[in-house]
């Protein structure tokens, strides 16, 4: 049975149409990737796979349980944590966990051994008589997990999780979500940063509401149009800015002292690349092909969609 089913799910807000006939599946035990720009759909998505808003039209299971009409059932399953949790910052963080496991119903039974487990795989039982208001953005983001996970969640839905903390957080709620795969929870993940969704085992790319690319990192690597050439050079910004006269601004991309530019014919595009470059004045340290990141391929399938659209 999947962990995650959903056929056709739409939301409609009025005229907007905020979801467009997802459908996909997530396997047990296995962390999947909802990956896309702000506006795309993620959160609604998210809460509509946690009962929190019903679907306009279209259907979704979390373990074999109907999000519309079996929605206790599916809240009793899941561990959701929203973009902006709800901790109250005026409890310590005991405080906080014991809250939440009485709303979840933990019994008194084990509970404190429980929260001891996950206050030292979280690395927050040095800090538990902490107001969560005095946490930095990463160990509230952890508290969140922690009070997400005090009732044992079958699935686990996070929105963002890790959007505006720093690198080192986002690296430590990783090892987290890695340490939680291995107890076979099941997670389902929204993110903007597509440096993120390489960790997930399988991914949607999402825009305007749509699913545009779905599979591992490897198979969506896969669906990029045309072959991404690498050029060098010690003036990235300048080179950038001819490579966009040239190619045009869909088909280049800075990242730090190299340029990625989008082509459909290797050899002859290269030739064009030295010879424009050249005429500009500008030394290039060599021009080679490179395997495509996801911002590649997430921007090169955006930009297909939106001249496919435009015809």
């Amino acid at each position: 049975m999947d962990a995650i089913r959903t056929d056709k799910l739409s939301k409609h807000f009025g005229d907007n149409l905020a979801v467009n006939e997802l459908t996909f599946t997530v396997a047990p035990g296995e962390i999947f990737g909802l990956v896309g720009p702000d506006g795309a759909g993620k959160t609604t998505t998210m809460r509509m796979l946690a009962s929190i808003m019903d679907p306009t039209s279209g259907k979704a299971w979390v373990d074999g349980h109907d999000i519309a009409t079996q929605s206790e059932q599916v809240k009793e399953r899941i561990g959701y944590m929203s973009q902006v949790f709800g901790l109250y910052p005026d409890l310590s963080v005991m405080e906080n966990i014991d809250f939440y496991a009485d709303i979840y119903g933990v019994p008194s039974k084990g509970r404190r051994e429980r929260i001891d487990r996950l206050l030292d795989f979280s690395n927050l039982a040095a800090f538990k008589k902490r107001l969560a208001g005095n946490l930095s953005g990463g160990m509230k983001q952890k508290l969140g997990l922690v009070c997400a996970l005090v009732h044992t969640p079958k699935v686990l839905l996070l929105d963002e999780p890790t959007n505006g903390v720093d690198p080192v957080s986002r690296r430590d709620f990783w090892r987290i979500l890695y340490q939680l795969l291995r107890q076979k929870v099941t997670i389902f993940i929204s993110t903007a940063y597509l440096d993120e969704a390489e960790r997930c085992n399988r991914l949607a790319l999402m825009d305007k509401g749509k699913i545009i690319g779905l599979g591992t990192p490897y198979e969506v690597k896969k669906m990029m149009r045309g072959t991404i050439l690498e050029v060098r050079s010690a003036r990235p910004r300048d080179a950038a800015g001819v490579l966009r006269g040239l190619l045009g601004a869909d088909s280049v991309g800075l990242f730090g002292d190299r340029v990625h530019v989008v082509v459909h014919d290797h050899s002859a595009t290269v030739d064009n690349i030295q010879a424009a470059m050249a005429k500009a004045g500008l030394e290039i340290g060599g021009v080679r092909p490179v395997e495509p990141s996801l911002e590649d391929v997430f921007v090169s399938v955006i930009a297909g969609e939106d001249r496919g659209a435009s015809r």
